[in-house]
């Protein structure tokens, strides 16, 4: 999971300022996803650089808030149904994706959860294809370099069958979504200090 999609995610609940969606991030993928506040800074300074959010003002105590742009909000709602994250890992990709989805208020999460049940009996069928076709071309190839890509095919089955039961856990268990944490970070990046300006010269 990029932390710009999980972020971007966050912010379709409302505005909210840095240091509240740096710890959102880390209850909504209960605990799972803990990145460094740099981490989260930097990131929103690049989702702004690329107009996906913008300025939404600021916290009573002066902390920034951001909101999402519409195509912020495209982006969102096209990663929590389904478009991974470039080099990242399948199963985290759809276990800390249904973790978020499962506490956002207004995201249908049983259809998030059907796309990924299709895409994961995708991959254990096509799993299951590669084992059974080594095992037929055994005889003709090296024993050793055929055992291996069966036992391949077999761990991954095995890990999309998984991931599959995991899905149906949480279609039965059908947690509750929730907004922001009314409880206040204390700490928070505030803008930077415009510097005084020199009164004219008569």
């Amino acid at each position: 999971m990029a932390v710009r999609d999980a972020l971007l995610s966050i912010l379709l609940v409302g505005p909210a300022y840095g240091f509240q969606l740096h710890g959102e991030l880390a209850a909504r993928t209960g605990g799972r996803r803990a990145i460094n506040v740099g981490q989260t800074y930097g990131t929103l300074d690049r989702l702004a650089e690329r107009g996906l959010i913008e300025p939404a003002g600021e916290t009573d105590d002066g902390l920034p808030l951001h909101r999402l742009t519409e195509a912020g909000r495209v982006a969102a709602l096209a990663w929590l149904h389904g478009t991974d994250a470039s080099v990242s890992d399948p199963w985290d990709e759809t276990v800390e994706r249904v973790l978020i989805a499962s506490s956002l208020p207004g995201v249908s999460l049983t259809s998030i959860l059907g796309t990924e049940r299709e895409r994961w009996a995708a991959r254990r069928h096509a799993a299951q294809a590669t084992a059974e076709a080594s095992a037929r071309l055994e005889p003709a190839a090296p024993p050793a370099a055929s055992v291996l890509t069966r036992h391949a095919g077999a761990i991954d089955a095995a890990r999309a069958a998984a991931l599959i039961d995991w899905l149906d856990e949480i279609a039965a268990a059908r947690p509750a979504p929730f907004g922001f944490s009314p409880e206040r970070p204390r700490r928070g990046r505030r803008p930077a200090a415009q510097p005084a300006t020199q009164p004219a010269s008569a």
